[in-house]
């Protein structure tokens, strides 16, 4: 009689694929044990989302969203007229992160957010940057439009004082 291992079976499963090199079969065949619908990269084209929609989409129950709500700044979902909490799209892909960083990484709850809060300090918004921003951002605008912001300021200056003549005479 010959003695079965578990072990022996990923050794012969992993000479026969490649890709299963150092996978328990029994794992490999297992679905999301978070029960997930869909992934980040399947977000439906919609919207708003219902939280009972969210929550389907990312594989947790509806309270686990709410808690998160009052844990994550970033997460502030619009409510309806009736109070039913809307999520937009970017708030959907918040959820995917925020469940990624704390079941897949293994972050705490604050180590998540802290990730959070100094991923979106490293990319600084068009605003907050000035005149550095405005250039970048008409640099990027097809070839037609990125004439219409480079205004030299002596151009304005016209603009204004003749402004101001035709409000002279309009009073």
């Amino acid at each position: 009689m010959q003695n079965f291992d578990s072990s022996t079976a990923a050794v012969a499963t992993s000479a026969a694929d490649p890709a299963m090199d150092g996978v328990n079969p029994a794992l490999a065949a297992t679905p999301d044990p978070t029960g997930a619908i869909a992934s980040a990269d399947e977000i439906p084209d919609k919207l708003y989302f219902r939280i009972g929609d969210v929550a389907k989409l990312a594989g947790i129950k509806p309270y686990v969203l709410r808690f998160w709500e009052t844990e994550f700044p970033g997460l502030g979902p619009k409510k309806s007229g009736t109070g039913h909490r809307l999520y937009r799209r970017k708030d959907v892909q918040l959820v995917f992160d925020i469940k990624t960083l704390l079941y897949e990484k293994r972050f705490t709850i604050e180590g998540a957010r802290k990730f959070l809060e100094t991923r979106t300090k490293a990319e600084p918004t068009p605003a907050a940057t000035g005149k550095r921003a405005k250039v970048a951002a008409a640099k990027k605008l097809p070839k037609g439009q990125a004439g219409l912001f480079d205004v030299p300021s002596g151009a304005i200056e016209t603009v204004r004082k003749e402004l101001q003549e035709i409000l002279q005479l309009l009073s």
